[in-house]
């Protein structure tokens, strides 16, 4: 079974690798939706895999760090793609999520980067 939860955010950001004149080297700003993905078996007593209050309490820290903040700023994400911040995502909650599976990030209405717990 597999359990989601969304969560969104404001942040602004530059991108500082790319190349000289590349739109996202400006500071700009996005509406985030991030997405959690738990992934178990159904607990026979509680009749669920997990709470999404457990959810969503181990996410506040992180979005608190991220919301309405320039993404730059913030220790790890000094270079701010969809992809580092899966992964600061993920490192920061994957010890109090065990079950994580996966962690989704929507930068716009049309571009995402899914991360995958590996096989």
């Amino acid at each position: 079974m597999e359990l989601s939860k969304e969560f969104r955010f404001e942040s602004a950001h530059q991108l500082p690798y790319v190349p000289e004149g590349h739109k996202c080297g400006r500071l700009h700003g996005h509406s985030y939706r991030l997405t959690v993905h738990i992934d178990g078996d159904i607990d026979s007593s509680a009749g669920w895999v997990a709470d999404f209050g457990d959810i969503k309490a181990a996410m506040k820290p992180l979005i608190e760090q991220l919301d309405h903040n320039f993404l730059n700023e913030v220790p790890g994400l000094e270079n701010p793609t969809s992809e580092v911040l899966a992964y600061w995502v993920w490192d920061r909650l994957q010890p109090s999520l065990p079950l994580l599976s996966a962690i989704t990030v929507h930068e716009t209405c049309t571009s995402a980067c899914v991360l995958r717990k590996p096989a």
